[in-house]
């Protein structure tokens, strides 16, 4: 388990699945976790998410771990309150991509996001030995985005009405830290 100043990220268990139902068929919740991509992320059943969870520990490998992986965020009490990934490891330029979502909605504009951020970060960073880290999202998720700039992200790049959520069009935001950027930051 990763510890931070409010989070801990731990192994994604069975039982996370029933909370993760609800928060993906929350239209909010799966809206600001999902952006456009909302359309596949809600509207699953809790025997898809609880299928899903099975199958990836069935197939899961050790050596697979520096290439990708998926924590429960849990408060430091033990709520849990959403999840978080890594994923797209290259070994070669030392890169990956994260992705957070904050999903239980009485956790939003507490720090919760930043704390997991810096966790996740100091553990690709320091443990891994990664040399940079991507993400994106969708330009309307202010909330998001500055959490992300709370960290040291900068935004690289911008895909210019690349999302469509609730009948209006957003740019995808591309952000990225390098390993340096987030030591001044932290």
């Amino acid at each position: 388990m990763l510890k931070g100043t409010v989070v801990e990220l731990c192994p994604v268990v069975a039982e996370d699945m029933e909370r993760l139902y609800l928060w993906r068929n929350d239209e909010e919740a799966a809206t600001l976790a999902a952006g456009s991509s909302m359309v596949v992320y809600s509207n699953i059943s809790l025997d898809s998410l609880r299928t899903m969870y099975e199958e990836n520990v069935r197939t899961a490998r050790l050596d697979d771990k520096y290439n990708r992986a998926v924590f429960s965020i849990y408060t430091l009490d033990g709520v849990h309150i959403g999840n978080c990934d890594y994923r797209d490891v290259n070994p070669v330029t030392r890169t990956a991509t994260i992705g957070i979502a904050i999903l239980a909605k009485e956790y939003w504009s507490k720090g919760y996001g930043t704390d997991t951020l810096k966790v996740l970060l100091r553990f690709l960073f320091l443990r891994l030995n990664l040399k940079r880290v991507q993400l994106d999202t969708w330009s309307g998720n202010t909330r998001a985005i500055r959490a992300y700039e709370k960290c040291g992200f900068v935004v690289e790049g911008r895909l210019r009405q690349n999302e469509y959520v609730n009948g209006q069009y957003y740019d995808t935001i591309v952000m990225g830290l390098l390993r340096e950027e987030f030591a001044l930051a932290d």
